[in-house]
């Protein structure tokens, strides 16, 4: 049997999801069962659209349910660790050597992944190029747009900055 996908996220983020599965089996299916109690009340299930709806919002919980459970059964915690290389939760500053635009990144899981709060995955084509790399080493990325090199400029907690 194959073994299962692992959920690399940070201690914050595992947090985070667990709140999410408590509030979801707690608060959120007890909602969902009212509703589903007092659209059954109103009589004719055919063409009641509020049964409908609430069984839609059932299916979405139950399913977000077994997504996290998955998920923090498979978690593996990344640790924030003093290195000269590029890791997973490693916070690493680049610059486009094109436009000589800098951006902060760090490199999460994909679970965790979101470029708007500059948290990139480790299996995104940046994520992977920087996997591994050092402070002043260059990179490039074959991205939809074309090949991006980008200079690595500093990892937080290096001790090589």
């Amino acid at each position: 049997m194959a073994e299962p996908q692992r959920t690399y996220v940070t201690q914050e983020f595992l947090e985070k999801m667990k709140e999410e599965l408590t509030q979801l089996k707690t608060r959120k299916r007890a909602e969902v069962a009212q509703r589903l109690k007092e659209a059954i009340a109103m009589g004719d299930l055919s063409e009641n659209s509020e049964y409908d709806d609430a069984k839609n919002e059932q299916s979405f919980v139950e399913g977000r349910i077994l997504e996290l459970e998955s998920q923090i059964r498979t978690a593996v915690v990344i640790q924030t660790t003093k290195s000269n290389h590029v890791a997973m939760a490693s916070t690493v500053r680049i610059r486009d050597e094109k436009t000589n635009e800098e951006e902060t990144v760090t490199i999460v899981g994909s679970t965790e992944a979101d470029p708007f709060e500059g948290k990139i995955s480790n299996d995104s084509p940046v994520g992977r190029a920087l996997l591994g790399t050092k402070a002043g080493d260059e990179v490039e990325v074959d991205t939809p747009a074309g090949v991006i090199k980008y200079k690595v400029l500093e990892i937080s907690g290096s001790t090589n900055k």
